[in-house]
Protein backbone atom coordinates (compact mmCIF):
# COMPACT_ATOMS: atom_id res chain seq x y z
CA UNK A 1 0.00 0.00 0.00
CA UNK A 2 1.20 3.72 -1.06
CA UNK A 3 1.69 5.95 2.14
CA UNK A 4 -0.05 9.35 1.30
CA UNK A 5 2.54 11.89 1.16
CA UNK A 6 1.02 14.33 -0.99
CA UNK A 7 -1.42 16.55 -0.04
CA UNK A 8 -2.75 17.96 -3.24
CA UNK A 9 -4.57 15.83 -6.12
CA UNK A 10 -2.52 17.04 -8.92
CA UNK A 11 0.91 15.87 -7.16
CA UNK A 12 -1.00 12.77 -6.40
CA UNK A 13 -1.39 11.72 -10.06
CA UNK A 14 1.96 13.63 -11.43
CA UNK A 15 3.66 11.13 -8.97
CA UNK A 16 1.76 8.29 -10.95
CA UNK A 17 3.49 9.57 -14.30
CA UNK A 18 -0.74 10.38 -15.55
CA UNK A 19 0.02 14.38 -16.00
CA UNK A 20 3.46 16.61 -16.45
CA UNK A 21 4.09 19.80 -14.00
CA UNK A 22 3.30 21.42 -17.18
CA UNK A 23 -0.65 19.98 -16.78
CA UNK A 24 -0.69 21.14 -13.86
CA UNK A 25 -0.01 24.59 -15.13
CA UNK A 26 -2.34 24.43 -17.68
CA UNK A 27 -5.05 23.45 -15.57
CA UNK A 28 -4.57 25.88 -12.72
CA UNK A 29 -4.16 28.80 -15.56
CA UNK A 30 -7.64 27.43 -16.51
CA UNK A 31 -9.34 27.51 -12.89
CA UNK A 32 -7.79 30.78 -12.39
CA UNK A 33 -9.49 31.87 -15.71
CA UNK A 34 -12.85 30.40 -14.93
CA UNK A 35 -13.11 30.62 -11.25
CA UNK A 36 -13.54 34.55 -10.75
CA UNK A 37 -14.09 35.44 -7.16
CA UNK A 38 -16.28 37.12 -5.00
CA UNK A 39 -15.39 40.02 -5.82
CA UNK A 40 -15.20 39.97 -9.36
CA UNK A 41 -18.10 38.70 -9.41
CA UNK A 42 -19.56 41.74 -8.30
CA UNK A 43 -17.81 43.76 -10.28
CA UNK A 44 -18.87 42.33 -13.30
CA UNK A 45 -22.65 42.59 -11.71
CA UNK A 46 -22.06 46.48 -11.49
CA UNK A 47 -22.09 45.82 -7.75
CA UNK A 48 -18.61 46.90 -6.74
CA UNK A 49 -15.98 49.06 -8.02
CA UNK A 50 -12.37 47.69 -7.87
CA UNK A 51 -11.44 50.44 -5.47
CA UNK A 52 -14.04 49.06 -3.17
CA UNK A 53 -13.00 45.30 -3.85
CA UNK A 54 -9.66 46.87 -2.49
CA UNK A 55 -11.30 48.29 0.31
CA UNK A 56 -12.78 45.21 1.33
CA UNK A 57 -9.82 42.98 0.85
CA UNK A 58 -7.69 45.35 3.53
CA UNK A 59 -10.52 45.39 5.55
CA UNK A 60 -10.68 41.47 5.65
CA UNK A 61 -6.86 41.10 6.10
CA UNK A 62 -7.21 43.30 9.52
CA UNK A 63 -10.26 41.20 10.49
CA UNK A 64 -9.74 37.70 9.43
CA UNK A 65 -13.27 38.01 8.16
CA UNK A 66 -14.95 36.70 5.03
CA UNK A 67 -14.85 38.85 1.67
CA UNK A 68 -18.41 38.75 2.06
CA UNK A 69 -18.86 39.79 5.82
CA UNK A 70 -16.20 42.62 5.41
CA UNK A 71 -18.22 43.86 2.45
CA UNK A 72 -21.36 43.79 4.09
CA UNK A 73 -19.86 45.19 7.33
CA UNK A 74 -18.50 48.20 5.26
CA UNK A 75 -21.69 48.96 3.44
CA UNK A 76 -21.08 47.59 0.37
CA UNK A 77 -23.04 44.79 -0.50
CA UNK A 78 -25.98 43.38 1.22
CA UNK A 79 -26.96 39.98 2.42
CA UNK A 80 -28.61 38.73 -0.40
CA UNK A 81 -26.16 40.16 -2.20
CA UNK A 82 -23.50 38.04 -1.22
CA UNK A 83 -25.37 35.05 -0.90
CA UNK A 84 -26.26 35.47 -4.84
CA UNK A 85 -22.95 35.71 -5.33
CA UNK A 86 -21.58 32.89 -3.14
CA UNK A 87 -24.63 30.86 -4.66
CA UNK A 88 -23.13 31.71 -8.01
CA UNK A 89 -19.06 31.03 -6.90
CA UNK A 90 -20.21 27.47 -5.93
CA UNK A 91 -22.19 26.71 -8.55
CA UNK A 92 -19.63 27.43 -11.62
CA UNK A 93 -16.73 26.43 -9.78
CA UNK A 94 -14.28 24.75 -11.72
CA UNK A 95 -12.89 21.95 -9.79
CA UNK A 96 -8.61 20.90 -10.39
CA UNK A 97 -9.41 17.47 -11.83
CA UNK A 98 -12.48 18.70 -14.23
CA UNK A 99 -9.98 21.36 -15.57
CA UNK A 100 -7.82 18.65 -16.53
CA UNK A 101 -10.79 16.62 -18.32
CA UNK A 102 -12.05 19.87 -20.14
CA UNK A 103 -8.13 20.08 -21.16
CA UNK A 104 -7.92 16.72 -22.39
CA UNK A 105 -5.40 15.70 -20.06
CA UNK A 106 -6.79 12.86 -18.42
CA UNK A 107 -10.50 10.82 -19.17
CA UNK A 108 -13.08 11.30 -16.61
CA UNK A 109 -12.77 7.75 -15.78
CA UNK A 110 -9.55 8.57 -15.61
CA UNK A 111 -10.20 11.15 -12.85
CA UNK A 112 -12.77 8.87 -11.04
CA UNK A 113 -10.38 6.09 -10.23
CA UNK A 114 -7.82 8.19 -8.90
CA UNK A 115 -10.25 10.58 -7.00
CA UNK A 116 -11.47 7.07 -5.50
CA UNK A 117 -7.92 6.16 -4.50
CA UNK A 118 -6.55 9.50 -3.63
CA UNK A 119 -9.58 9.92 -0.92
CA UNK A 120 -9.00 5.97 0.21
CA UNK A 121 -5.76 6.97 0.60
CA UNK A 122 -5.70 10.32 2.31
CA UNK A 123 -8.94 8.35 5.22
CA UNK A 124 -5.71 5.19 5.61
CA UNK A 125 -3.33 8.01 6.26
CA UNK A 126 -4.67 11.60 7.77
CA UNK A 127 -2.24 14.59 7.42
Amino acid sequence: MMVLKYLFFGQFILKKGLITFDDIFRARMLQKKQNLTIGDLALKRGWLTRTEIDMVLVAQEETAEEFGESAIRLGYLNKDQVEELLSHHKKDHLFFGEALVQLGLITEKQLMENLREFDELKSDNPQ
